[in-house]
């Protein structure tokens, strides 16, 4: 949790291997459009073509390495060196060279247009890149994953969701997989967010103002990916009702709630309306679909440091006072001053001043091993598996192994 050695090995072994996540479709719906983005400590530019075609670029000038996009998002028709002009199209080819003509003979734009990543691929709308040429196909590395993915896209009737305009970008001064591990910890819930439960409770936040449990179990998705899923007590926007919504949402909301059961039939339309999960697909992406719905991704900057950017996405049918309610239930907990994400920042920070002082070196995540108990910690021991499998070239583990030691023990 605090070596820089560890740190260099997991950006060659893991980041430099594995597909991340670079952006959404909706991100990039019209020719021209691009979103600048850091993967991998990589400056990157996310762009459809001209062609329509959705390209990942390395955001450096082949002329002398620097960057050519300059702003985070918009729209282009090109993108220019400010160093010395040098013009590329939005597919990447070199398209001007001032003095062109004081080049040798066979001097060739082609060989010199901005590089791709050497992978790109989507599923249902997430873009992912990857680095290594050689890599599996994205689905075969997403795994089970693609089902938790295709289960949270269909809460739009469409089966079509969009990143609302905005980003929430921070930086929290911990290592960067005390945040993988945090993101579906159900253990510190009661702990550490008593605060946010409590208003729950006082405000009508939930269907049941004696009870706040949450009933589910961890999942393993194969590569390290992982969840939670659970029924809860509080409010879904989609199409889960609580007092705090409003008494004009709740006819609203039961419209929306009965079309998405007679689509996908009573037993996928209650798991889309009812159930809530957490995600987290390795190495770096989270996929929250609880009380709002987001993505946040979160980038090493250091052994000690990492910066974290996160989206709130909704089904592209939702507006007005739907998407109003979705964004203010985003906000209320998983904003930078949500009832949540300080809370978590806190606490990881807290994890890394105690890591740096040496009487503690790892994390204990035994919770539930060997057992079926529910409220365990087997998601968070399907990720370390995977990066152990990815650090040191051992083969993977799978859950299996745990599933052998509960019949040893019995």
């Amino acid at each position: 949790m605090t070596s820089a050695a560890v740190l260099d090995a997991e950006m060659q072994r893991v980041f430099d291997r594995c597909w991340l996540y670079v952006g959404h479709e909706s991100e990039v719906a019209e020719p021209g459009e691009y979103r600048r983005r850091v993967v991998a400590g990589r400056s990157v530019i996310f762009v459809r073509g001209a062609d329509d075609e959705v390209r990942v670029l390395h955001n450096s000038c082949p002329h002398r390495g620097a960057i050519v996009c300059r702003t985070d998002e918009g729209v282009a028709t090109s993108f220019q060196c400010f160093y010395h002009a040098w013009t590329f199209a939005t597919d990447g080819a070199l398209r001007g060279v001032p003095g062109v003509q004081s080049y040798p003979e066979g001097f060739d734009q082609a060989e010199r247009s901005l590089v791709p990543v050497a992978r790109v691929e989507s599923y249902r709308g997430f873009w992912f890149m990857c680095l290594d040429a050689d890599a599996e196909p994205l689905r075969d590395y997403l795994a089970d994953a693609c089902e938790l993915l295709d289960v949270i896209v269909d809460q739009s009737p469409s089966g079509r969701l969009r990143v609302v305009p905005g980003r929430q970008s921070y930086s929290i001064r911990a290592n960067w997989k005390l945040l993988a591990e945090n993101s579906y910890d159900s253990y510190h819930g009661t702990p550490t967010h008593q605060t946010y439960f409590s208003y729950l409770q006082a405000t009508g936040g939930t269907s049941d103002q004696g009870d706040l449990k949450r009933r589910g179990a961890a999942r393993p998705l194969g590569n390290g990916h992982a969840c939670i899923e659970y029924s809860a007590p509080w409010g879904k926007p989609v199409a889960r009702w609580v007092p705090t919504f409003g008494e004009q949402a709740r006819e609203e909301m039961a419209v929306v709630r009965a079309q998405l059961h007679d689509q996908h039939g009573p037993e996928r339309g209650a798991r889309i309306t009812d159930t809530m999960r957490n995600m987290v697909i390795f190495p770096n992406l989270v996929v929250n679909d609880i009380t709002a719905l987001t993505v946040r991704t979160f980038q090493p900057t250091g052994p000690d440091t990492m910066s974290v950017d996160a989206y709130a996405l909704a089904p592209v049918e939702e507006e007005g006072e739907a998407l109003h309610r979705r964004l203010q239930s985003f906000l209320e907990i998983l904003g930078p001053a949500g009832f949540a994400t300080p809370d978590d920042a806190e606490a990881l920070e807290s994890c890394q001043i105690g890591f740096a002082s040496g009487g503690v070196t790892h994390n204990d995540i035994s919770k539930g091993y060997g057992t079926t108990e529910r409220d365990g910690e087997l998601q968070m021991r399907s990720w370390w598996r995977e990066w152990n499998h990815r650090m040191t070239g051992q083969p993977r583990q799978t859950a299996g192994v745990e599933s052998a030691a509960a019949a040893e023990g019995s």
